[in-house]
C-alpha cells in the first residue's frame, strides 16, 4: 500500500496549487485526477483575476478574492522559478463598460458599492475609454475602470504549476479516478483509486464538479461538497488590426487579450449536466456581447472554441474546510473563480493541516454549512 502524507483528489489549478503550496512544508504529496490533470474548468477559463461580485450573493466572496489577489504575485514568482516557465502574468487593469440610459447613475452607484467593499474602482467617460482602448463602441454610456484587475493565462499557468510541483517532488498520477475512501473508525485515513489503496494522513477533496464521484455508496463526500456541473462556453479570436490591451467586459460578456494577440471572448453558463458540447446558442451569446463591445471584431477569425464543466455550488460560494470526518479536506466549488482563488485556497489548507487553524476567517466556506441550511441554486455570470 502506497503511503503519503497527504493525498489530493483533483488535479485541477485548485489541487496542484495545494499540493504545490504543501510541498515547501516537506510533506510526501500525491495527486489523484480522473483524466489529464488541469484538463477540465482550469483549462476552460479566460484567466479574469477579478474579485468583483457579480450580485448580492457574491459578496461573502469578496474578501477571498481580495486575498488571493494580493497573494498573486508571490504565487506566480514562485511557479515560474520553480518551473522556469511563464504563465503571462499581466496588471493592466479592466474596463467594465456599461449600456443602459442611465449608464452614468448606474456607475455611480456600481463605483460607490464596489468601493465600499474595498475595492478600487473609479468612473471614467466613454471617451477616456475610448482613449485608452479604441477598440470599444461608441454606443457605451459609460465605464467602470478596475485599476487593480489582472490576468494569467490558464493553460500555462497548469503547465507551469504541474511542472513546479513535480520538481519539489509531489507525485501525480493522471487517470487515476477516486472511487472510494478509507476509514478508522471515523477518521478518514486514504483513498482507493485505480483499484488501489493509498494511505494518507490527511485527504484533500478538489475534484470540482466530480464529487459525487467520490465514495458513492455512502454519499460521505457530496454531503459535505454537493457540487453540479455548470457548462460554459468559449471562443478565442484573431482579430487582423485590432488589439486589446486590458481586459473589457459588461453584462452580457467579456474580452480578454492574450499576449500572442488572440483575444478569448466568453462565456455561457449552463446547467446542462455532464454534457460537454459547443452549440451555436452559445457561440451566438459570446458573439452578440463580444461584437457589442467592440464592433470591430465582425471580420476576426474565430480560430478555437471550447467548453468546460465548472464547479457549482447551491450558494454560489467555494467548499473549503475540513468535512464533518476527520482526517478529510474539503476546497472545491470554486465554479468561475478557481484561477483567482488558487493562491489563497492553497494557503488556507496548509494552515489547516500544519497549524489546525486559518489566518483568514473562512468560516462562510466551510462544509459544515450545509448542514445547517438547504440554499438555493442559482448560476451567477461573473467573469472566470
Amino acid at each position: 500500500m502506497s503511503k503519503f502524507d497527504v493525498a489530493i483528489v483533483g488535479g485541477g489549478v485548485i489541487g496542484i496549487s495545494i499540493a504545490f503550496e504543501l510541498s515547501a512544508q516537506k510533506l510526501r504529496v500525491v495527486v489523484l485526477d480522473r483524466q489529464s490533470p488541469g484538463q477540465e474548468a482550469s483549462w476552460a477559463a479566460a484567466g479574469m483575476l477579478s474579485p468583483t461580485p457579480d450580485s448580492p450573493r457574491d459578496i461573502p466572496l469578496v474578501p477571498l478574492g481580495r486575498e488571493s489577489l494580493k497573494l498573486y504575485p508571490q504565487f506566480v514568482t514562485a511557479i515560474e522559478d520553480e518551473s522556469g516557465k511563464s504563465v503571462n502574468y499581466a496588471r493592466e487593469g479592466a474596463l467594465e463598460i456599461l449600456f443602459s440610459p442611465d449608464g452614468e447613475t448606474d456607475g455611480d452607484r456600481t463605483v460607490s458599492e464596489w468601493r465600499g467593499l474595498g475595492l478600487a474602482a473609479e468612473l471614467v467617460s466613454p471617451s477616456v475609454a475610448r482613449l485608452w482602448e479604441p477598440s470599444i463602441t461608441s454606443h457605451a454610456r459609460t465605464a467602470v475602470w478596475l485599476p487593480e484587475e489582472e490576468t494569467v493565462e490558464p493553460r500555462l499557468l497548469i503547465d507551469a504549476l504541474l511542472a513546479a510541483a513535480r520538481r519539489r517532488g509531489v507525485q501525480i498520477r493522471p487517470n487515476c479516478p477516486v472511487t472510494g475512501l478509507l476509514q478508522d473508525r471515523e477518521r478518514c485515513v486514504g483513498v482507493v483509486a485505480g483499484g488501489e489503496e493509498i494511505a494518507a494522513g490527511r485527504v484533500v477533496v478538489a475534484a470540482g464538479c466530480f464529487c459525487s464521484e467520490i465514495a458513492r455508496e455512502t454519499n460521505t463526500v457530496a454531503r459535505y461538497a454537493p457540487t453540479r456541473p455548470v457548462r460554459g462556453q468559449m471562443l478565442a479570436l484573431r482579430p487582423d488590426a485590432l488589439k486589446l490591451q486590458r481586459v473589457l467586459r459588461s453584462e452580457r460578456g467579456y474580452l480578454v487579450p492574450r499576449k500572442d494577440g488572440q483575444i478569448v471572448a466568453g462565456s455561457t453558463s449552463e446547467e446542462a449536466g455532464f454534457e460537454k458540447r459547443i452549440t451555436p446558442a452559445g457561440v451566438r451569446k459570446i458573439l452578440d456581447a463580444a461584437l457589442e463591445l467592440c464592433p470591430g471584431l465582425a471580420s476576426a477569425a474565430i480560430v478555437d472554441a471550447w467548453c468546460g464543466l465548472r464547479p457549482g455550488t447551491p450558494d454560489d460560494l467555494p467548499i473549503l474546510g475540513p468535512a464533518g470526518v476527520e482526517g478529510l479536506m474539503i476546497a472545491t466549488g470554486h465554479y468561475r473563480n478557481g484561477i483567482l482563488l488558487a493562491p489563497v485556497t492553497a494557503k488556507l489548507v496548509r494552515e489547516w493541516i500544519m497549524n489546525g487553524s486559518t489566518t483568514f476567517d473562512a468560516q462562510p466556506f466551510s462544509p459544515l454549512r450545509f448542514r445547517r441550511a438547504s440554499q438555493p441554486r442559482s448560476a451567477r455570470h461573473s467573469a472566470d
